[in-house]
């Protein structure tokens, strides 16, 4: 049994690990293709679930949890990696990797609107500070320009709204799976759904050739062990680690996000999209400062990961625990 203190390190390994995502996902699918690069690394990821976490069990699964959970999950999946896929460059997948993180703060406030989290003041400046940090990303080196950045989501309209309609899904995925999860956990049979789904999309339409090579195939393996190791590193961090630190650390993810992926893309980036970048980051920190201290209504088991994501990845819904962050 790890210790606190390791378990809380093995917590943070995981954000590290899901920072990555963005960087690699968009580095396998400029060599596999949009589809087929995502079919490669879920499938990949999966065989890594299975090796540690070892494979689910349909029968332990609650049947609400494994459709509208898995759903929801596998829908967020599709939604992030080809909306990374799809972007038209590296500073554009960067961009939509940003918009994606607005997830956090519609997850906290979907908290609150539907499951009973007490909140303080701060989580209107908060949605607000987060909205506005994406919209300052959009806006390119213009900054908060709301004609340049509808210019910007008309250049490429798919990846920019598969990214939103991600974020809306991983907070709904988050507001609802831990009261149907019933301490469960289903991510290694999401993920291989995930994986069987995005083949059937590479089957049915015309695909750009793979391109293989040493290099590509490298980029395959660090994302997908990335992705998995993630989620493995945080079920020991939520369960012995300290949540509270955990939790704010992950509020920082989207920063650390475009880090990476800065260095791993080899796509410089704007001062103006680093204000927008931190302006999410705050307006997470704060959702997550004004659900602190409440009490949620029919809090989930403990026992059960909290939804969180890479692409990236993840800052849990608060709960009163010391043991998703």
């Amino acid at each position: 049994m790890p210790s606190r203190q390791s378990a809380t390190l093995t917590g943070l390994v995981a954000i590290l690990l899901w920072s990555s995502s963005v960087g690699l996902m968009r580095s396998v699918s400029e060599s596999f293709g949009p589809t087929g690069g995502a079919a490669l690394i879920y499938t990949c990821a999966s065989v890594v679930l299975l090796l540690t976490l070892g494979p689910t069990r349909l029968s332990t699964l609650p049947r609400r949890y494994l459709w509208v959970g898995g759903g929801l999950f596998v829908a967020y999946e599709l939604c992030l990696s080809l909306s990374l896929g799809y972007a038209s460059s590296r500073r554009q997948a960067i961009e939509v990797g940003m918009c994606n993180y607005l997830w956090p703060t519609l997850t906290m406030t979907a908290a609150i609107l539907f499951n009973g989290q007490r909140s303080n003041a701060l989580i209107v400046p908060g949605f607000a500070l987060g909205v506005l940090g994406v919209c300052q990303v959009l806006g390119g080196d213009q900054g908060l320009d709301f004609g340049q950045m509808l210019l910007n989501v008309r250049s490429n309209p798919l990846s920019y709204g598969l990214a939103l309609l991600g974020a809306l899904l991983w907070a709904a995925y988050c507001t609802v799976t831990p009261r149907l999860a019933q301490g469960s956990n289903g991510v290694t049979l999401f993920f291989m759904a995930s994986a069987a789904v995005l083949w059937l999309k590479f089957g049915l339409g015309e695909q750009p050739p793979m391109q293989v090579s040493p290099k590509a195939l490298g980029w395959l393996g660090l994302s997908s062990c990335a992705m998995a190791l993630g989620y493995s590193a945080w079920n020991v961090g939520i369960l012995r680690g300290n949540v509270t630190v955990l939790a704010g650390a992950s509020q920082f993810i989207p920063v650390m996000s475009a880090a990476l992926a800065a260095v791993v893309l080899q796509a410089p980036l704007s001062w103006s999209f680093w204000q927008g970048a931190c302006m999410v980051c705050a307006g997470s920190l704060l959702c997550w400062l004004a659900t602190r201290g409440g009490r949620r209504v029919n809090p989930p088991s403990a026992s059960h990961p909290p939804p969180s994501h890479p692409p990236l990845p993840p800052a849990p819904v608060p709960r009163r625990s010391d043991s998703d962050g």
